[in-house]
């Protein structure tokens, strides 16, 4: 399946499909139709049943069931669906993407261009990617393999189901979904018209690594408004809002941060700020395990509001938050096949399968909470957002692999 991977994996990374938090739409920006139409067609191509793509950029296929029935699976199989979403990180540039292909990778760093390296000691994972097929950017762009890898996987496994209709499957839904990476893939999405059991999505990382565990997410935004004048006839009546902002992100705990935790740990993340003298406007990232520690976050960004403020007393600060998704693991404790089915899989590809907290989220984090059970599956891919990201061609085939076996395990 190798060459069918990369084919498709090439051609979807070139179209840049890029989210933006910023527009109030949805789909947040209209170029993720570019990808979403191709793919349309793809299946179309492919004889799938009631493929549509829907005005908020939602693709739905299906491929029907072929067991006979007279088979002993014939009436207790499920409806599977797999899911992988259109958009990539706002964070780095997707577009004129300039994918690199490293064949027999033998170990080392991979230089990109003057300003990128993709270092060895840095990416434990190379270790294991001797002898594969890489696929890096050049330095320029994110690669975009979050999620187009996950897309190329369900569409390779579909097709080859289609070269083999002697092979068995149930019933199979497939979804493509808009802006995941704003936090928003879930938001529209249809189940009634999807109508699966269970389904599975194709977004995670490092080879045999299963997820059925993430973050729960807020979002905190907080305005300051202070006062501007002319700077030489400031004194005593200018209040500065980027200095107050700068002291509310400068009173953050250091040890609750994403670049100094790790594993199960929460953080704060500032990531956006914007502003004048006038006005400022910080954006956080909230994250935490424990749903419950995310108020003790909201209230710390209180306390710290308050230390600010008397500081400033001309100055307004104000604060907003806003739930993302909640982490999915105890609704799916409660449907336990679905996970163990995942784990089977995976080690029938050869793989030592490997369950793993996510330190982010899926579209499978609101899809369980909507109803439903959605555990993450590997793409193979690593470094995400950034330039240095980078995938093996020989995972997401064993990624692909992987959603073979969950076919024949539904039958079993």
């Amino acid at each position: 399946m190798k060459n069918y991977l990369l084919d498709r994996f090439i051609r979807y990374v070139k179209i840049d499909t890029q989210s933006d938090e910023n527009t109030g739409t949805s789909p947040s920006t209209d170029k993720q139709f570019d990808l979403a139409r191709l793919l349309v067609s793809e299946l179309k191509e492919m004889c799938l049943d009631q493929v549509e793509l829907d005005d908020r950029c939602y693709v739905y296929a299906r491929l029907n069931s072929n067991i006979p029935k007279d088979h002993k699976a014939f009436r207790k199989t499920p409806k599977i669906g797999f899911i992988a979403h259109l958009d990539t990180s706002p964070s780095v540039s997707g577009k004129n993407v300039n994918p690199q292909i490293i064949k027999d990778y033998q170990g080392g760093d991979i230089r990109l261009n003057d300003a990128f390296t993709i270092y060895e000691k840095e990416n434990p994972h190379l270790k294991d990617s001797r002898g594969h097929t890489l696929i890096t950017t050049d330095g320029a762009t994110l690669l975009g393999a979050d999620d187009k890898a996950g897309i190329a996987i369900i569409m390779t496994a579909i097709y080859h189901l289609k070269m083999h209709p002697e092979i068995l499957h149930p019933d199979i839904r497939i979804s493509f979904t808009p802006d995941e990476e704003i936090g928003k893939g879930a938001l529209h999405f249809n189940l009634e018209k999807f109508d699966a059991d269970f389904a599975y999505t194709v977004d995670g990382g490092p080879a045999g690594e299963i997820n059925n565990e993430t973050f729960s997410a807020d979002a905190a935004v907080i305005s300051v408004k202070g006062r501007n004048i002319h700077p030489g006839e400031a004194n005593g009546i200018m209040v500065n809002a980027i200095k107050i902002a700068a002291d509310i992100i400068g009173f953050l705990p250091g040890d609750m941060a994403p670049e100094t935790t790790k594993d199960k740990a929460p953080f704060i993340h500032p990531y956006a700020m914007e502003g004048n003298v006038g006005t400022a406007v910080i954006k956080f990232l909230l994250r935490a395990f424990d749903t419950n520690t995310l108020e003790k976050q909201k209230t710390l960004l209180e306390e710290i509001i308050i230390r600010v403020q008397d500081s400033y007393p001309a100055s307004m600060i104000e604060l907003e938050i806003s739930e993302t998704y909640r982490n999915m693991h105890t609704a799916l404790k409660q449907v336990p096949h679905v996970s163990d089915h995942l784990e089977e899989a995976v080690r029938r590809t050869g793989l030592l399968p490997r369950w793993a907290p996510v330190r982010g989220g899926t579209d499978g984090s609101g899809l369980t909470a909507m109803g439903l059970p959605c555990p993450n599956i590997f793409t193979g891919g690593h470094n995400y957002h950034g330039q240095a990201e980078w995938i093996s061609l020989d995972i997401m085939e064993k990624s692909a692999e992987t959603v073979l076996h969950l076919f024949q395990i539904c039958l079993e």
